[in-house]
């Protein structure tokens, strides 16, 4: 068996490796993809000093020798003002650029119009105040999203703010699924006796659309290696084939030999609880290059788990994502167990499935591998190394999910 951190160690450099292609699209067809190159603002914002209140636009200065100013000017947003006269203020609405001389803003509330139409001021003015400067958000020549970047909306916001109407972005993967086992029955569909339902193709499903993949799903494959074979075979032209079940050493399981008769497996078992039967290997193809491929285990939580802390990070790594945005080990944060773990297992880590609450992380009273209503009722995931003995108050390494499937 070969340790995760080992396993992670040789598989990052791998992904990182690959160079994605890219493609230009515009920024309203952005979001959730990610950026090749980075975006660099050919601008300041805002591109002048403007007016952060409705109100009057003034010299400081002034205030030295009048009580009551005229109106000179007035300046919507949008607008271009001319230089402010002397003596007199302008009236300025919420963005609206600043006249050259003023140097102040005064709300519309503490202005006073008399009926000869000269304005009065409540308070006396502070140099700068309510007036938004030049540059103050973005200033020319700032790389403004770096490549790497997922697009939320705020990024391709910020984007827009700058003028630039497209971006360079890693085109996105396809990514080829199947799961084996003859005991396994569609959803919508009767069970013989036997069978059961296939879940786990939903949780990639749902975690690989939320990645922007493209899904080639064969959905189930009987248990026998030629089924293995022809479907390892039409999805080899994926850029990561992801399978589930058969990957044990029973008679039954015929993954390893399939795919050691069209590639290789780099890693055979892999030292942790739940998740320990995983296949890591390549496909090859008939023009000499390789598709990666992970034989995740049959058991929901083993293939949830080994997929949420291997695979997905691995195929974002391969989009373009940075190390420090998928490597969820730098999120671990320490928290406080809430129960005793008194018998640990002594050869392989362990991931247990916790709920984080104020009293501090409970377990899952269950967990068995077998047991997929431990992943949706927990919060997450403690890390603990082989033979680690749990008592309540120790402190542990915890992992979220939300930090896990963001």
């Amino acid at each position: 068996m070969i340790d995760l951190d080992s396993l992670l160690s040789s598989l990052w450099p791998i992904a990182q490796a690959r160079v994605p292609d890219t493609e230009v699209i515009r920024i309203e067809d952005a979001f959730d993809r990610v950026l090749a190159k980075p975006v660099i603002s050919g601008l300041d914002v805002p591109g002048h000093d403007n007016t952060s209140m409705d109100g009057y636009a003034v010299r400081c200065a002034d205030f030295l020798s009048c009580s009551q100013f005229a109106v000179s000017q007035r300046v919507p947003a949008g607008s271009a003002p001319q230089p402010l006269e002397q003596g007199t203020v302008a009236r300025v609405f919420t963005g609206a650029p600043i006249p050259e001389g003023a140097d102040a803003v005064i709300m519309q509330e503490e202005a006073t119009v008399g009926e000869d139409g000269l304005v009065a001021f409540a308070n006396l003015p502070k140099s700068g105040q309510w007036i938004r400067r030049r540059g103050e958000d973005i200033v020319a020549g700032q790389v403004l999203v770096p490549s790497g970047t997922r697009l939320n909306a705020f990024k391709v916001s910020l984007i827009a703010s700058v003028g630039v109407h497209e971006v360079e972005v890693y085109k996105r993967l396809k990514v080829g699924v199947f799961v084996t086992g003859s005991e396994l029955q569609r959803p919508g569909q009767p069970l013989s006796p036997g069978q059961i339902y296939n879940s786990n193709e939903y949780v990639w499903r749902g975690l690989l659309r939320a990645m922007h993949v493209e899904i080639e799903s064969l959905g189930i494959v009987p248990d026998t290696l030629s089924a293995t074979c022809d479907a390892l075979r039409k999805l080899r032209g994926c850029d990561v084939v992801i399978s589930s079940g058969g990957v044990s050493v029973g008679e039954e399981d015929h993954v390893k030999p399939a795919v050691e008769s069209m590639g290789t497996l780099s890693s055979w078992k892999v030292a942790t609880k739940p998740g320990k039967p995983l296949a890591v290997g390549e496909l090859n193809r008939d023009d000499g290059s390789t598709c990666r491929f992970f034989g995740l285990p049959g058991n929901p939580v083993s293939s949830s788990v080994a997929f949420l802390l291997l695979v997905k990070p691995f195929i974002a790594l391969m989009q373009g994502h940075a190390l420090e945005a998928v490597d969820w080990r730098l999120r671990l944060r320490e928290k406080t167990a809430d129960f005793d773990w008194l018998r640990p297992d002594t050869r392989r880590e362990e991931f247990l499935r916790v709920r984080d609450t104020p009293q501090g992380l409970t377990l899952f009273p269950n967990q068995s591998s077998g047991v997929l209503t431990s992943m949706d009722q927990s919060t997450g995931l403690v890390r603990l190394p082989v033979g680690k003995v749990v008592r309540r108050g120790d402190s542990l390494s915890y992992v979220d999910f939300q930090d896990l499937m963001q």
